[in-house]
């Protein structure tokens, strides 16, 4: 899954392809690269991120929707009119940090025969990074998704569209992300695909002591680590050399 930021904010490229064209330019590059699906987002999930209107959020990526719905397209929101709007205007999946907490979220997917991502954050993106606290992050985690997996069931979402992430760095301390990439195993038992987002983030950075922008091999190893312990989306910024990783990954599972 590639990352295509239609914000002027985002963490690691916010701006650079807030313009449409260069949306659509780089959501078609990394096709090309070996993404299967383009993630598009059009207001910034970072820790510290004040939220946009809907009629923003729709400002922003209906116009490169409408340029790449010959793609397979996932959108990343947590609002029930953009879910519409995209799903109307081509989109394959949805991509909900809330996990179809909002109200109409998951009658809005429901409707529809796309597949959803539902994400475990706590707090908001405001103010989740400031003191998050968990007694077992990863039975809490898990236990989160169980249940929206459990609800999107009752509302008609067969268990085939749906996939989970784990939400690392959203609401969680670099020990937590550690400690939740340990248990993906213990996830498996959920039934379901795994979503992983390691790409570049801080927690990275802490451990290696890199910049954003020199993160690349930090996240290669984790992308690696993770296919390892079950995950199987992968959500990057570089899909050329995450794609190299899974080719050999793939390889060596399969001699």
């Amino acid at each position: 899954m590639g990352v295509v930021n239609v914000t002027p904010d985002s963490f690691s490229d916010g701006g650079r392809f807030f313009d449409a064209r260069a949306a659509v330019a780089h959501a078609r590059r990394l096709r090309e690269e070996g993404a299967d699906i383009i993630d598009v987002g059009g207001e910034s999930t970072r820790p510290g991120a004040e939220p946009v209107s809907e009629a923003q959020e729709l400002q922003r990526i209906l116009p490169v929707l409408e340029q790449i719905s010959d793609l397979c397209v996932s959108v990343d929101t947590r609002r029930p009119g953009v879910m519409r709007a995209a799903l109307d205007a081509g989109a394959s999946m949805i991509n909900d940090v809330e996990g179809l907490r909002a109200e109409g979220a998951m009658e809005a997917v429901a409707k529809s025969d796309c597949a959803v991502c539902l994400m475990h954050k706590q707090g908001d993106p405001a103010t989740m990074q400031r003191d998050p606290r968990y007694d077992d992050v990863v039975a809490e985690v898990s236990g989160f998704l169980r249940d929206r997996l459990e609800r999107c069931m009752e509302a008609g979402i067969g268990r085939e569209r749906i996939v989970v992430d784990p939400g690392f760095g959203f609401g969680k301390t670099l020990a937590h992300n550690l400690t939740l990439t340990k248990g993906l195993q213990s996830m498996k038992a959920l039934g379901v695909p795994i979503l992983v987002g390691w790409s570049r983030k801080s927690s990275l950075g802490k451990l290696v002591g890199r910049p954003e922008g020199e993160r690349l091999p930090a996240s290669l190893a984790m992308a690696l680590l993770c296919l390892q312990r079950g995950a199987r989306i992968l959500r990057v910024h570089d899909v050329r050399e995450t794609r190299d990783v899974v080719r050999i990954w793939e390889a060596l599972e399969s001699a």
